[in-house]
């Protein structure tokens, strides 16, 4: 018969393995900030919050399944339903002015689908590609907006 808290705490393991997820959902939230943070100076709906929940959740929803040790196939539609899943948040962020034919919230959409991605990966232990690509994504949202402003773009008025 297993102890009260095991039936409780499943897979809590050592101190070490508890720390070992801590650290990545905890990473997972800080690369959603990093986004999220851009966002948010920009003025977006989808700002640090939204972004440092979704990199959270994912990773959560990465974590779980490789924490049961579930099947290669099992974690693959598990990564799909995230990926999937996370298009209905994004396609939330984007809005059609009808009066002004113009569409807006494309980039925040794809910077959640890019934080959702950044928190699977840490999910899955794969952490430098995920500071690798918010590093990227930070690099496309603030300096090239302003490079795009600079050049007198669009949507830069």
């Amino acid at each position: 018969m297993s102890a009260p808290h095991e039936d409780i705490f499943v897979g809590l393991g050592d101190f070490a393995h508890a720390g070992r997820v801590f650290i990545r959902l905890l990473v997972a939230s800080v690369l959603g900030a990093v986004v999220g943070l851009e966002r948010l100076r920009e003025h977006r709906p989808a700002g640090l919050r939204t972004h440092m929940l979704v990199a959270l959740g994912a990773a959560m929803f990465t974590l779980v399944p490789f924490e049961h040790q579930m099947s290669d196939a099992d974690l693959s539609r598990v990564i799909q339903g995230v990926a999937a899943g996370i298009g209905f948040l994004g396609a939330g962020t984007i809005l059609k002015l009808s009066e002004e034919h113009k569409i807006t919230g494309l980039t925040s959409a794809a910077s959640i689908w890019m934080t959702a991605a950044a928190g699977m990966a840490v999910g899955a232990g794969w952490l430098w590609p995920a500071l690798l690509g918010t590093l990227l994504a930070w690099i496309i949202l603030h300096l090239l907006h302003r490079w795009e402003h600079w050049l007198g773009g669009p949507g830069t008025t």
